[in-house]
């Protein structure tokens, strides 16, 4: 069969196949660009071929993107749907890329933490309405295969990010690491322009303002405090006024979410046991993963002098992981059952987070390499069955609802995972080096007791003088590292114990298969499809 041509009966649009492309491209952009900057914070943090951020500043230059695309996610959803899914998809792209240029040519961290949170606002336009475009071009007996080469696409990003990223680190300046967007995009939107048609919902949701306000608010408030907290301490005042402040709104967010018509996000649903467990253990995932992969790019090229193309590389087994196991994740709960799979994978995925307390500074490649192994693996067993339990216990018609619920829970997980435990690595490296520090001129003593970063870039300045303080901030960063790894464990564990206590042993995910897609709305307002 031809891509343009349709079987007899078939309703999916002519170009289907071509427009699914589109699609994976356009969410390519948007994952890949996050992977890569996991490997580029030793070059950000360097004040010469850098920007020389703080670790706090680069913990906001992931978070500032992750909660404005979280904070956006559910309503950009829905202004899609009102307003023309192709026109949203070809906004965000065009926002996406002059974040991009603005990340790219920014002269100092306040600037790369503004452009970033641009970009989370391009992002939050793309990402729902390429699900929704592909819902509406396909016929129900192609869509489910089609939503899974989209979702296959991420594992993707997941895998060429760190080796991208590496290679532009190594061959240009930091700045390539987001330029590549540019050129991606450009031809994504042409190929939109000319191939994608437009889509509205005849009968499309009220936008609800005051929760994406509240939230947003509440979240960055909260995170802020943590950050803070982490790097000043968390004996004063203000740390407190913005961690309690921003939990007083976030409280307020739930008070509304229950009350309102139109919510951004459906609390009700969490009154079904299996929907809840099953969020859980992806937001606890995802606060223990995100948190570890932070602090650890900072052990392979600083602690350890790897390059950015040989830490990249060593997160491909992790990628790796995930495409082999994921697939075969829904077999296992057809035979052990969803808890058992679930309980297992988040075990599994815990034991290599906690393993990380045996690493120092001279720990083998190959440990590194089969740790990042263990936890792609473990991660693979969770998200398949936890997704396919989130729409088995949902109605048909709320299968968007749950996904969109999931993929903002997992974003806010990960900005809280790298805030708490970057807070927690940032004090006790802090405590740790302030009796190394401590004979060091005041100009710099803040510096190289703020981050391992600081205290490399102190070293270089004192010459032959600096070996010492090195050697003091690489002891005193694994054992802040330790700690940290420690964290996640406990939050892995906690993940264990609910899905152990609350997801039911077996599932309609596992003895139906993954949840049908609801089929789209009939929509008179349709524009240039079927063509």
């Amino acid at each position: 069969m031809s891509l343009g041509v349709t079987i007899e009966g078939n309703t999916g649009h002519p170009r289907r196949w071509a427009i699914l492309s589109v699609m994976v491209v356009s969410l390519l952009v948007v994952v890949l660009d996050n992977t890569v900057l996991n490997v580029a914070m030793k070059t950000l943090a360097d004040p010469v071929h850098g920007l020389g951020a703080t670790q706090s500043q680069l913990e906001w230059a992931i978070n500032s993107y992750t909660l404005v695309f979280a904070g956006l996610l559910f309503s950009f959803g829905v202004l899609g749907d009102r307003w023309g899914r192709k026109r949203m998809l070809v906004t965000g792209l065009v926002l996406f890329a002059i974040a991009s240029l603005l990340s790219a040519y920014s002269q100092d961290p306040g600037q790369l933490i503004a452009a970033r949170a641009f970009m989370g606002l391009g992002g939050a336009a793309i990402m729902p309405v390429t699900l929704s475009i592909i819902s509406n071009v396909f016929d129900p007996r192609e869509r489910g295969k089609a939503i899974g080469i989209w979702t296959a696409s991420v594992g993707l990003a997941v895998a060429i990010g760190p080796l991208l990223g590496g290679f532009l680190l190594e061959h240009f300046w930091w700045g390539s690491v987001f330029l590549i967007n540019v050129p991606i995009i450009a031809a994504g939107l042409v190929a939109v322009f000319f191939l994608v048609p437009e889509s509205r919902d005849p009968n499309p949701g009220r936008v609800d303002y005051p929760g994406v306000v509240l939230s947003v608010v509440g979240l960055v408030s909260l995170t802020y405090g943590i950050v803070e907290g982490g790097e000043h301490g968390f004996g004063q005042p203000s740390v407190w006024a913005f961690i309690l402040g921003g939990l007083a709104i976030l409280a307020v967010f739930l008070w509304w979410e229950a009350r309102t018509t139109h919510p951004s996000l459906d609390v009700k649903l969490f009154k079904n046991p299996a929907f809840s467990a099953s969020i859980a253990s992806i937001a606890l995932m995802f606060f223990a993963a995100m948190g570890s992969f932070f602090f650890v790019s900072f052990y392979q090229q600083l602690v350890r002098g790897y390059s950015p193309m040989e830490s990249g590389a060593m997160l491909v087994p992790f990628a790796v992981a995930q495409m082999v196991f994921a697939p075969l994740s829904m077999t296992m709960v057809k035979r052990f059952g969803v808890r058992m799979v679930s309980a297992v994978g988040i075990f599994v995925s815990s034991a290599a987070y906690g393993s990380i307390v045996f690493w120092d500074a001279e720990t083998s490649v190959l440990t590194i390499v089969l740790t990042f192994l263990v936890m792609g693996a473990g991660i693979a067993n969770v998200m398949p069955p936890a997704m396919n339990t989130i729409m088995a216990s949902l109605p048909r018609e709320k299968a968007g609802v749950g996904s969109a619920v999931s993929n903002t829970v997992r974003q806010v997980a990960a900005a809280l995972g790298i805030a708490v435990l970057g807070s927690v690595v940032m004090a006790v490296y802090r405590d740790q080096m302030e009796s190394a520090a401590g004979a060091l001129p005041e100009q710099v003593r803040g510096a190289a007791t703020e981050s391992v970063a600081g205290a490399y870039g102190v070293a270089d300045r004192l010459g032959a003088a600096g070996a010492p303080l090195v050697n003091a901030a690489n002891d005193a960063f694994i054992q802040a590292m330790h700690w940290a790894a420690v964290g996640s464990f406990i939050v892995g564990m906690i993940g264990v114990l609910v899905v152990s206590v609350w997801l039911p042993r077996k599932s309609a995910a596992a003895t139906q298969g993954p949840a049908t897609p609801p089929e789209p709305t009939p929509e008179p307002e349709l524009v240039g499809s079927r063509r």
